[in-house]
């Protein structure tokens, strides 16, 4: 495992009674890209401020890169981190590339590395226009760009892709990707969960500031009672026998040549074996996990339950 960049241990962000952040324990690795899912109000932005330092812990510990935000030499710790924020707001009148040589002197970096950044998130042929012509795509790419300055070892965004096409979210993925695998932190706070699922390392969901799960989406998987769905085309004339998969799985028919089959993630493999041990003839075969979405659904609901 790579050491910690970012640490928080029984951290409590409190606004009178409200508890916006409660007893969080987490820590995030050198090349690791984690996703922070949650509802509105479950804590995500609060936690990115106490990263940054903006705001302060009512208790606890945050150290990132080693540092504590409260102490005097975080102010090298922040040159060393990039942020992209979810509303996008840059001066009207300025030019991208004028937007982009604030952001650089700010962070005490070259300002000759922009036009590289520019291409990068795809926006070089807009840079002198001014961003009151951007659309809400080009100025978050531009926010992109401006995170990006000096090549940070922490990267923190909320809610990146945000008014992004297609082809340029998929863009914006194989940057992530890229950064993780140059050894970056890459926190990604997002609603989206259908587009992270291939796209992070780790899944770490909040709800009403508290953690209630973290790990691989394989892990989160098995942390959810959500079932694999598998459907099973069957050849002309051939039923599936109910007491072959019985004490396994659950089986209905979807018409008369395909059947679903319902069973726990771990239990997928063994079904699968004992279908082709069976020497069922199959025209055909789907396997459809849970999803995040579905896998969050099922743990905040269990959550509530408890």
């Amino acid at each position: 495992m790579m050491s910690a960049s970012v640490r928080l241990s029984s951290v409590s962000k409190q606004y009178g009674p409200l508890h916006a952040v409660a007893g969080l324990n987490l820590e995030l690795h050198e090349a690791e890209r984690v996703a922070l899912v949650g509802h509105n109000g479950a804590g995500k932005s609060t936690l990115i401020k106490l990263m940054l330092g903006v705001i302060r812990p009512t208790e606890g510990h945050i150290e990132v890169l080693g540092v504590e935000p409260a102490h005097r030499g975080f102010a090298a710790v922040r040159m060393a981190m990039g942020f992209l924020p979810e509303n996008v707001v840059f001066p009207p009148s300025m030019t991208g590339a004028e937007v982009l040589s604030f952001y650089s002197r700010l962070k005490h970096q070259p300002v000759s590395r922009n036009r590289a950044l520019l291409e990068r998130v795809g926006i070089a042929e807009a840079a002198g226009r001014s961003v009151r012509t951007y659309s809400k795509g080009m100025r978050q790419r531009l926010g992109l760009a401006q995170a990006l300055i000096g090549e940070p070892r922490v990267l923190l965004l909320d809610e990146p892709t945000t008014g992004l096409d297609p082809e340029s979210r998929q863009s914006f993925y194989e940057i992530v990707t890229e950064l993780g695998q140059r050894g970056t932190t890459v926190l990604l706070s997002t609603h989206v969960l259908a587009e992270i699922e291939h796209q992070v390392d780790r899944v770490i969901m909040l709800d009403h500031g508290r953690k209630v799960a973290d790990g691989t989406l394989s892990d989160l998987r098995r942390l959810s009672g959500f079932p694999t769905r598998i459907r099973v085309g069957l050849a002309t004339g051939v039923r599936l026998h109910p007491a072959l998969l019985a004490g396994m799985a659950e089986c209905r028919d979807i018409d008369e040549r395909t059947v679903e089959i319902l069973c726990s993630n771990a239990r997928s493999l063994d079904v699968l074996r004992c279908l082709l041990n069976a020497s069922v003839p199959l025209a055909g075969i789907e396997i459809a996990p849970p999803s995040l979405d579905d896998v969050y659904v099922d743990i905040l609901r269990r959550t509530a339950a408890e």
